[in-house]
């Protein structure tokens, strides 16, 4: 038995999705425990790419059952949209996917809310949500109002404590929403297809555990935008550092075996907040080109930079990573030179960690290292010995930065389009 965990290692979108679907095929489940619908996962099936929010991405493996956890806010319209669009390919997922009665529902007024939040806040103050209702959802739910996806199975009781929810927002923010119209939609159409997915997602997990199973625990956004430790107020709602995975899926610690993080070769960010490496020129855009670096989930252009280093070792001290994949190396191919952020200073002395202060955070200056390019492709290398020698450079220098091994390389979009190396574990060397 092993029960593994992929959080993400930066400020997400480093392709945790690669990762996931290539191991998920060594497990029997594949469980997401965070986040909601402003999660976006690309999965690429037999050539075709899948732009998946909610759906675990297990969920193309034969062998791997896929549970959405209590820690998830669940948008059930979107759920059920992704599951149809690859129905519509010939892949019925619908059976493989169970959804935890904990899980705390998201409804089209807490998306209302959201953009009037940001609306209010102004262009200079705003987060940059994805305006999915993620935030308002949490707040629901730690408010100790929100509905739950086992109160759809209980007409009654899911009726009451929606319409309860409805006044009472409709009298703190005078939404102009539709409550009744969605109260109906739920009882006609998505109660009676979402019924026989919902599940005891903790009794599920612990038996699983029992059993011996092999489990893969499946993070969405990253550790720097982690409610606690992220770059706060600019972060995501939840937890997605692998603490997380304990209170979004109710499973002990003790029982989580290894940690992986997924590193992209450079660096992204969605929406506002500090980001120190960040490139305004036509470096920066070169890469948002190559890499394709626009949202899953908004299709805003990403922000992008060179590659964080103290960023990713701060992570690091967060979650005690086994291994790290690196994702999108091959973005890099055509540039003559590639920098590495490797020390934040402020006030002349290096920073030990991430500060909690946005000032600080926000004034940053980066020490970098740079390194000479390859200049080729690499997306057909499968081995490391076939990578040219300044992209081995690299990724030998990036290893030692992160005092963490690299076992994986990304080189491309496909599942395939990995290198795997021969490498022992932080825990084990």
């Amino acid at each position: 038995m092993s029960i593994k965990a992929v959080v993400g290692g930066q400020w997400g979108d480093e392709g945790k999705g690669k990762l996931v679907d290539l191991i998920a095929q060594e497990h029997d489940i594949c469980a997401r425990y965070n986040g909601g619908a402003n999660a976006g996962h690309t999965i690429v099936h037999n050539g075709k790419k899948y732009k998946t929010n909610l759906l675990p991405s297990g969920v193309i493996t034969p062998s791997c059952s896929n549970l959405i956890g209590n820690g998830v806010v669940l948008d059930v319209p979107k759920l059920f949209e992704e599951i149809d669009v690859m129905k519509g390919d010939g892949l019925d997922v619908s059976e493989k996917v169970l959804v935890s009665d904990r899980a705390h529902l998201v409804f089209g007024f807490h998306k209302e809310m959201d953009a009037l939040s940001e609306k209010m806040l102004g262009k200079n103050e705003e987060i940059g949500t994805t305006k999915k209702g993620i935030g308002p959802a949490y707040g629901t739910k730690i408010s100790r109002n929100g509905c739950r996806a086992g109160d759809l199975l209980e007409l009654e009781v899911f009726e009451k404590k929606y319409r309860t929810l409805a006044a009472t927002l409709q009298k703190q923010f005078e939404l102009s929403y539709d409550f009744e119209a969605e109260l109906k939609l739920f009882k006609d159409v998505y109660i009676p297809r979402i019924t026989p997915m919902i599940i005891d997602g903790v009794a599920y997990m612990n038996s699983a555990i029992k059993q011996k199973k092999n489990i893969l625990l499946e993070g969405a956004n990253a550790v720097m935008l982690d409610i606690d430790f992220g770059t706060y107020p600019f972060v995501t709602s939840s937890n997605p550092t692998v603490g997380g995975a304990c209170t979004g899926l109710g499973i002990p610690p003790r029982e989580i075996s290894e940690v992986y993080a997924v590193v992209k070769a450079y660096c992204t960010r969605v929406g506002s907040g500090p980001f120190p490496t960040e490139l305004h020129d036509e470096v920066g855009e070169k890469i948002r080109e190559i890499g394709g670096e626009f949202g899953t989930t908004t299709g805003r252009p990403r922000r992008c930079g060179w590659l964080d280093v103290p960023a990713v070792k701060y992570g690091h001290m967060l979650n005690g990573y086994e291994y790290i994949c690196l994702t999108k190396l091959d973005v890099l191919d055509t540039f003559d030179e590639i920098k590495v952020g490797v020390k934040y200073i402020h006030d002349g002395k290096e920073l030990p960690a991430v500060s909690q202060s946005l000032k600080i955070t926000s004034n940053i200056k980066m020490e970098y290292e740079t390194f000479p390019g390859w200049k080729q492709d690499i997306s057909k290398c499968r081995t490391f010995e076939e990578l040219p020698i300044n992209a081995q450079k690299y990724v030998l220098r990036l290893e030692e930065l992160f005092e963490v091994p690299i076992k994986w390389v990304g080189v491309g979009a496909g599942r395939d389009a990995i290198v795997i190396r021969d490498v022992k574990g932080s825990s084990k060397q």
